[in-house]
């Protein structure tokens, strides 16, 4: 099983496959889209080896006041 790195949440979805079968995937986590590659290191992959200081909880998540909206996009003149 696959726990999220940043809030070790186990419901985590497959977002892309390399082109060359079993290369890497790009995965994401249901409850806080953090969004990784199975390439990277073992600091952004794997719970106990991702920071301290970058770690969620639910409770963290629950208590966010908002997820940052994307602005829109520019306008050519």
């Amino acid at each position: 099983m696959t726990l999220c790195p940043r809030c070790a949440h186990d419901t985590v979805g497959r977002l892309a496959t390399s082109p060359v079968p079993g290369v890497w995937d790009v995965l994401q986590c249901r409850r806080c889209l953090y969004t990784w590659r199975t390439t990277e290191p073992a600091r952004r992959t794997r719970r106990d080896a991702y920071p301290d200081v970058f770690k969620l909880t639910a409770d963290d998540l629950a208590a966010a006041i908002e997820v940052p909206a994307i602005p829109p996009l520019r306008t050519t003149s």
